[in-house]
C-alpha cells in the first residue's frame, strides 16, 4: 500500500498506520486472513502480507484511494458554496465549534490588533 508497517508493534497497531484503518478494522482484517491480532508484525510471513494486501485492496478503501476521496467530497462542498464548504475555503471550524475563544488549530498563530493604549478617554 505504500507504507512502512512498524515491525516492532502487534499487527492490529502496525496496521493502523495505514491512512482509514483504525484499531477495529485491523482486528477485523486479521481476523479474515487468520492472523492472530497480537502477533508481532516482524513474525508475519510473506504470504500473509500478500493475503492482507489484496484483502484491504478488495474490500476496504484505504491510502491513496481514500484520501482523494476525501479530497473531493470537501472540494464539492466548496464548488455549491454550502455552509461547510464555505468554511473550509475560509479556515475556520466545520462542524460547529466556537471560534471567539478557541480554535487556534483552524485559525492559525494569533493575529494581535493594534488597540487604544494608553489614549485618556476625555468626557
Amino acid at each position: 500500500m505504500g507504507v512502512d508497517l512498524p515491525n516492532d508493534k502487534q499487527i492490529q497497531y502496525s496496521l493502523t498506520y495505514l491512512y482509514g484503518l483504525g484499531l477495529f478494522r485491523a482486528r477485523e482484517v486479521c481476523e479474515k486472513v487468520g492472523i492472530d491480532p497480537v502477533t508481532p508484525a516482524s513474525e508475519i510471513s510473506d504470504e500473509e502480507v500478500g493475503q492482507i494486501a489484496a484483502l484491504l485492496e478488495r474490500d476496504y478503501i484505504v491510502e491513496g484511494p481514500l484520501r482523494r476521496q476525501v479530497t473531493q467530497n470537501i472540494s464539492r462542498l466548496r464548488e455549491v458554496k454550502s455552509f461547510r464548504g464555505i468554511r473550509h475555503r475560509v479556515g475556520l471550524p466545520v462542524r460547529g465549534q466556537r471560534t471567539k475563544t478557541n480554535a487556534r488549530t483552524r485559525k492559525g498563530p494569533r493575529k494581535t490588533v493594534a488597540g487604544k493604549k494608553g489614549v485618556k478617554d476625555l468626557r
